[in-house]
């Protein structure tokens, strides 16, 4: 089971959705698929020439939809702003101040990855004013049919420009201490009356501190706010940090750091929390300050920042040493009489000491492959696995039974000390004393991920006994004899921001995807 630290950081800092297959295949959208659309809220800078947002929509199971069009009503600011077809568009008004954009594509959709209509410039008129504000009423039809709709809030604020200083290179170990710089730059000609620093934050950085001024979960910091800064200026702050223990060396861990104003942050926090992030808690002790920042300070009103693409900073630590890690794979042993239904839990359990973390980059960890044991058929498998066609190693649709052989994707995070298996159903078509049927581990793919430098390699593959001559136990085994426990429980982890947020548009915001998981730890 994924400890509670992990769960929070998973859905707190809403980094990717861990355990997520990537050769999933859309199916067909089944009469009694359920569809969510989602359009975070909106801010945008009078005198500006707008920002370019885009809908998501995810469904209870894969679908495509065809015939898809979109219906924005922004009657409630209809002499505000204006909304139009982003380049490559199809979009027409439908009245006034309704526009109705047409996919020409079938829209693929699911519950991990979503799909994402194409999108719209939202651009004020010379009568928006900050402090402006109204709804934003959006409707997914399919087929002339909605089947899914949503509410967004659009404001009009001052446009300010904020910076981000130098990105930063440091060094450290497992377990060892570095520092960072946090800087911040008001390089437009407006008073910057706020400011919030998101950090976007590898797994394996830490903090002990707990300044008041910023938010944490567990011992990630997320965000830290800070007072005014006069066109012009700016200020600085050290940050010190530590790597988790568990870190894997040598590599690297890396932090983003994006700045915004209040009122934008609180757009991308609303993002975060309809992704189903976890609550944050601020710390209680001395504030963070940036130093120095001279002058004006003043009360907090609506702005917005016209150029976010100069925003981000970033700090890269290099990891060095060696903290290498077990990957050992994870079988069963089952008995019953033929013509029954007999379930497995198969995969692996990372013996550690280090976790393996690949969520920046959205590749699987590793890649497992599982072979039916001979006198059984497999009648339900994992949406992460994909059966093996053909002798030249083609593989079929993800999640389609009866196959005797299949490759499976856990997803890009893998505990220390944590078990990771998909759920496999079995058939026993014929009672053969001591069937068996193997779990490889760390198998070799010609695709992105994996992992290939395993602790101790003579693990890597597992045995599935069925009608074993002692009986069997139920339990999974190692391929060095040991026992090890299976698990299945879901997560049910939801994606908010983090490491793969996705920026949606010229605008620099960021829209969250979000996911569920099967293969489950």
């Amino acid at each position: 089971m994924l400890t509670h630290s992990t769960r929070r950081w998973l859905a707190g800092l809403g980094v990717a959705g861990a355990f997520v297959a990537a050769s999933a295949s859309p199916a067909a959208a089944a009469p009694a698929a359920e569809f969510d659309l989602y359009f975070q809220d909106v801010t945008v800078a009078a005198d500006s020439a707008g920002v370019i947002r885009g809908a998501a929509v995810f469904g209870s199971e894969p679908a495509v939809l065809n015939e898809v069009t979109v219906r924005y009503d922004y009657r409630s600011l209809a002499s505000k702003i204006t909304l139009a077809g982003d380049v490559g568009n199809d979009c027409s008004a439908d009245g006034d101040a309704v526009l109705v954009c047409t996919e020409h594509s079938p829209l693929v959709v699911d519950e991990n990855f979503g799909g994402f209509p194409g999108g719209v410039v939202i651009a004020p008129t010379d009568k928006a004013a900050t402090g402006d504000a109204g709804a934003l009423k959006i409707s997914l039809q399919t087929a002339g049919k909605e089947v899914a709709n949503h509410t967004s809030q659009i404001r009009i604020a001052e446009g300010v420009d904020i910076a981000a200083g130098p990105d930063t290179t440091v060094k450290a170990t497992p377990g060892g201490a570095f520092q960072a710089p946090l800087t911040v730059l008001n390089v437009g000609k407006t008073d910057v009356l706020g400011v919030v620093a998101f950090f976007d934050t590898d797994y394996g950085i830490r903090t002990e501190e707990r300044f008041n001024n910023c938010y944490y979960d567990e011992d990630f910091l997320l965000a830290c706010e800070f007072d005014g800064i006069p066109a012009g200026e700016g200020g600085t702050a050290t940050l010190n940090y530590e790597l988790a223990k568990d870190t894997y060396a040598p590599g690297s861990q890396f932090s983003g750091i994006w700045l915004m104003t209040p009122t934008d942050f609180e757009e991308l926090n609303g993002v975060r929390k309809a992704a189903g992030a976890g609550a944050t808690h601020r710390g209680t002790g001395k504030a963070l300050a940036l130093t120095p920042v001279p002058g004006k300070r003043g009360a907090r009103a609506l702005q917005t920042d016209v150029d976010p693409t100069n925003n981000q900073s970033s700090v890269t630590v290099e990891v060095t040493g060696k903290n290498g890690a077990d990957l050992a794979a994870v079988g069963a042993t089952f008995t019953g009489a033929k013509g029954a239904v007999v379930t497995a839990a198969l995969g692996f359990h990372n013996n550690g000491p280090a976790t393996l973390d690949h969520l920046r980059s959205e590749s699987d960890v590793t890649f497992v492959d599982v072979t039916v044991p001979s006198g059984t058929t497999a009648v339900e498998v994992p949406f992460e696995c994909a059966p093996r066609t053909g002798k030249d190693a083609e593989w079929g649709e993800a999640g389609t039974p009866g196959a005797a052989e299949y490759r499976c994707y856990p997803g890009p995070f893998a505990p220390a000390g944590e078990e990771l298996t998909g759920e496999f159903k079995f058939r026993i078509d014929k009672v053969i004393a001591n069937a068996a049927g193997t779990v490889k581990v760390n198998v070799p793919c010609e695709c992105e991920g994996g992992f290939y430098a395993d602790l101790k390699p003579a693990n890597d593959t597992a045995k599935i006994l069925v009608n074993a001559a002692d009986g069997g136990n139920g339990g999974g085994q190692g391929g060095d004899g040991g026992a090890l426990p299976i698990t299945g429980q879901s997560t049910g982890l939801i994606a908010g921001l983090g490491a793969l947020l996705l920026a949606a548009g010229v605008g620099g915001y960021l829209v969250a995807k979000r996911r569920r998981t099967r293969f489950v730890a």
